[in-house]
């Protein structure tokens, strides 16, 4: 379990004349049990992304706790990172090297045995079809083979937690798909995942459980079934507007 403790972050921001305070997470909590398929959503600006970094150790918030199975960074974040799977929707990978090589770069980090990282590096392939492309230059592939790479560098260690930052986005359907179809599979292995999107029809889709977030704070959290009967609308779209009203973040 993921438990996210009256977190906030706060940064400065320069406005020429005066820096001016703002918190781009603003007290927030929630908890996502083991084996759900938790969304983020909210437009560019709410605080979706830092609150991801947060929860997955890369960022110290100002003030609250996140616990990982009743661990904290503070103590235990080798621990923790360990267990854990962060896709940043900026990563960059290496050019001149290929999707395999890639793969056994981070698994010589996570000190995954030799014999068993090239059983791990070929089921990792397979599940997300990459087999075209596994021996290819990644400065050679399509930006949905790249995003497919960055994906099983994420899970190369067998995490129990996935953070997914705007895994689909820019990717044409097929890819898409194929993510989407890799990440229900780790549901039903009992993998846990907190999925950022800003496409509501895949969260309407694949996700137990979402969350709004707008201004760094929480406006809605429940099932997109039931978002949809207090928002009375028919889709996540149309509930995403009900919610947020449409506001400019940027």
């Amino acid at each position: 379990m993921i438990e996210v403790n009256k977190v906030y972050k706060r940064f400065i921001k320069n406005t020429g004349k005066k820096e001016k305070e703002f918190y781009a997470v603003n007290n927030v909590s929630f908890k996502v049990d083991d084996g759900q398929i938790y969304g983020v959503l909210g437009q560019n600006g709410a605080g979706k992304t830092t609150l991801l970094r947060i929860i997955s150790g890369i960022m110290e918030p100002t003030k609250g706790i996140v616990l990982v199975d009743d661990l904290n960074y503070k103590k235990s974040a080798e621990i923790i990172k360990n267990q854990i799977a962060f896709l940043s929707g900026n990563t960059k990978l290496y050019e001149n090297i290929t999707p395999r090589e890639l793969l056994r770069i981070f698994g010589n980090i996570y000190g995954i045995s030799k014999n068993v990282l090239e059983e791990r590096i070929d089921e990792v392939i397979k599940l997300l079809n990459m087999q075209e492309f596994q021996d290819n230059k990644i400065g050679n592939l399509s930006t949905g083979q790249v995003q497919r790479t960055n994906i099983a560098r994420c899970f190369i260690h067998n995490p129990k937690y996935y953070i997914l930052d705007e895994a689909t986005a820019g990717l044409d359907v097929m890819s898409s798909q194929i993510i989407i179809d890799f990440i229900k599979n780790e549901k039903k292995r009992g993998k846990t995942i907190i999925y950022s999107t800003h496409y509501m029809e895949e969260a309407e889709n694949i996700c137990d459980k979402v969350i709004f977030i707008n201004h760094g704070k929480i406006v809605c959290e429940d099932t997109p079934k039931n978002v949809l009967k207090i928002t009375k609308t028919n889709n996540m779209r149309d509930a995403f507007f009900s919610l947020i009203g449409g506001q400019n973040e940027d």
